[in-house]
C-alpha cells in the first residue's frame, strides 16, 4: 500500500470514528429521556406546586378533559404522561426536521468540519443546561438546543458519502445503522439506570440539580469526548473545488419540493411515511407490552435491548455482506414488507415467544429500511447537493418522528392496539408503492 493510500484509509477510519460517535450521542441524546418521562412529570408538577403553579401545571390541567374515556384496556396508564413524553420527544425531533437541511446545506457550501464543530458545541451546551434545569422551562430549553444542533446527521452521513465510493455506500450506512442502533440500546438503559442516583430535587432554584442530572452529566461527558475529538483527529471530507457556489437558494424548513431529483424526492417521501407507522409503533410498544404482559421496567429494558441487538446485528453483518448481491432497492422493499407482517403479527397475537418473534421483525426490517434507503438518496445526488438532500432525507425521518408517535397514542387509546398496530402494517403499503417507483442506481463507479 502507497503512502497516499495508508494516508486515505487513515482518513476514512477517523471520519468513521467521528461519524461514528456523532450519530451514536444523537440518538443517546433522542432516547435518553424516555424512561425518566413519569418521574419527570411528577417532579416538575411537584416543585410547580409548591411554588405556586408554572408552564407544566397549566399544561397538564389543559389535558385533563383529553383523556378518552370507555376503553377499560388502557385505564393503567396515565394520558398525561403519555403527551408529556410525546410532546418532549417530538420537539426534539420537530427540531431536528427544521434544521437537518439547513445545516446540511451549509455543509455543502463551508465544508462539514466548521459545521459539525458547532452542532457538536451546541449538544454540549444542551446537555451542560439540562445538568442544572432545576426549573422545568430550562429542561425545554436544553431540549431544544440539543434537536436544533441534532440536525447535524445530514452532515455526519454526507461525510460517510464523501469518503465512501458509490459501490461501498450502502456499506458505510449500514454503519451509520449501527451507531443508531447502539444509541438505541444505550439511552434508555444509560436514563434509567443514572435515574437512580438523586443529586438534588431542585425545588426552590431555577438553575440547580435535579433528580436527573446524573443522565445528564454522563451525556455531556459523551458529547465533550466527541466535539474533542473531532477538533484534533476529523479533517474535513468535502474538497473547496466540490462545494457548491454562494448563490444557491437558501433551504426553507422542508425542502422536499425543492429536490430537482424525482428518485430523491420518492426516496425521502418513502421514508417520511415508513417512519411514521414505525415511530407510533416503537412508541406505543411499552404500553402494548404491560397491557399485555403485565411487564414492569426490567422487562421492558430486555424489550429494547432485543430491538438494539437486532438492529446492530442485522446493519453490522447482513446489510453490510448482502446489500451489494440483493440492491438497494429490493433490501428497503424487503424491509418494508417485513415490517408490515410484523405490525400485523403484533396486533394480535397474545403469546410471550410471538410477541418477541414480532419484535425481531420489526427490527430487521427498519435495519434493512434505513440503511438502503439513505445510501439510494446519496447515490442520486451530486457532490455538491449530498448535504442537502441528506439533510430533506433526515428532516423528513424527524418529521415523522414527530407526528408518528402523536397519531399512534392517539389511536391506541381511543381503538385499542389491535385497531393501532394494524392500522400501522397497512399504511405501510404506501411508502411501498412510493418506492415501486424509484430505480436501482448503478453503484460501479
Amino acid at each position: 500500500m502507497s503512502e497516499t493510500e495508508k494516508a486515505a484509509a487513515k482518513r476514512k477510519r477517523a471520519t468513521f470514528g467521528v461519524v461514528f460517535l456523532t450519530i451514536f450521542l444523537d440518538m443517546v441524546g433522542f432516547s435518553v429521556i424516555f424512561p425518566l418521562f413519569p418521574a419527570m412529570l411528577d417532579h416538575y408538577l411537584a416543585r410547580e406546586s409548591a411554588l405556586g403553579g408554572g408552564m407544566l401545571t397549566d399544561f397538564v390541567l389543559s389535558l385533563q378533559g383529553l383523556a378518552f374515556e370507555g376503553n377499560s384496556q388502557n385505564e393503567a396508564f396515565r394520558f398525561e404522561t403519555v403527551i408529556f413524553g410525546g410532546a418532549l420527544g417530538s420537539l426534539y425531533a420537530i427540531l431536528q426536521f427544521f434544521f437537518a437541511p439547513i445545516w446540511g446545506r451549509l455543509s455543502d457550501k463551508i465544508g462539514r468540519r466548521p459545521v459539525l464543530m458547532f452542532t457538536l458545541a451546541g449538544t454540549c451546551l444542551g446537555y451542560g443546561l439540562w445538568i442544572f434545569a432545576g426549573g422545568f422551562w430550562i429542561l425545554v430549553l436544553s431540549r431544544i438546543l440539543g434537536g436544533m444542533a441534532s440536525g447535524n446527521l445530514s452532515v455526519a452521513t454526507a461525510s460517510i458519502a464523501d469518503v465512501t465510493s458509490r459501490k461501498s455506500r450502502s456499506k458505510g450506512m449500514a454503519f451509520v445503522g449501527v451507531a443508531f442502533g447502539l444509541g438505541f440500546i444505550i439511552g434508555p438503559a444509560l436514563g434509567g439506570f443514572a435515574s437512580q442516583w438523586s443529586w438534588g430535587n431542585g425545588e426552590d432554584a431555577v438553575f440547580g440539580l435535579n433528580p436527573f442530572s446524573l443522565a445528564a452529566l454522563i451525556s455531556f461527558c459523551l458529547a465533550l469526548i466527541n466535539w474533542l475529538w473531532l477538533a484534533f483527529s476529523f479533517k474535513e471530507t468535502l474538497p473547496k473545488e466540490k462545494r457548491g457556489s454562494g448563490n444557491e437558494p437558501r433551504p426553507a424548513i422542508f425542502q422536499l419540493r425543492s429536490v430537482k431529483s424525482a428518485a430523491v424526492s420518492n426516496t425521502c417521501l418513502a421514508y417520511l411515511c415508513y417512519m411514521i407507522s414505525f415511530s407510533g409503533m416503537e412508541f406505543t410498544l411499552t404500553f402494548l407490552a404491560v397491557e399485555r404482559f403485565s411487564y414492569d421496567p426490567i422487562q421492558i429494558a430486555k424489550m429494547f435491548l432485543l430491538i438494539g441487538v437486532t438492529l446492530i446485528f442485522a446493519q453490522g453483518f447482513f446489510v453490510r455482506r448482502f446489500v451489494g448481491k440483493i440492491g438497494e432497492k429490493r433490501m428497503a422493499l424487503m424491509g418494508i414488507f417485513i415490517g408490515l407482517f410484523a405490525f400485523a403479527m403484533l396486533s394480535s397475537i397474545q403469546g410471550e415467544n410471538w410477541f418477541f418473534f414480532a419484535l425481531f421483525l420489526m427490527s430487521t426490517g427498519v435495519a434493512f429500511i434505513s440503511p438502503t434507503l439513505t445510501s439510494l438518496t446519496s447515490l442520486y445526488s451530486s457532490e455538491q447537493d449530498q448535504g442537502f438532500h441528506l439533510g430533506v432525507f433526515r428532516s423528513s425521518g424527524s418529521m415523522a418522528r414527530a407526528i408518528g408517535p402523536l397519531i399512534a397514542g392517539l389511536i391506541y387509546f381511543k381503538y385499542g392496539s389491535s385497531i393501532a398496530y394494524l392500522a400501522g402494517a397497512l399504511f405501510l403499503l404506501f411508502p411501498a408503492w412510493i418506492l415501486f417507483r424509484v430505480p436501482q442506481p448503478k453503484t460501479n463507479q
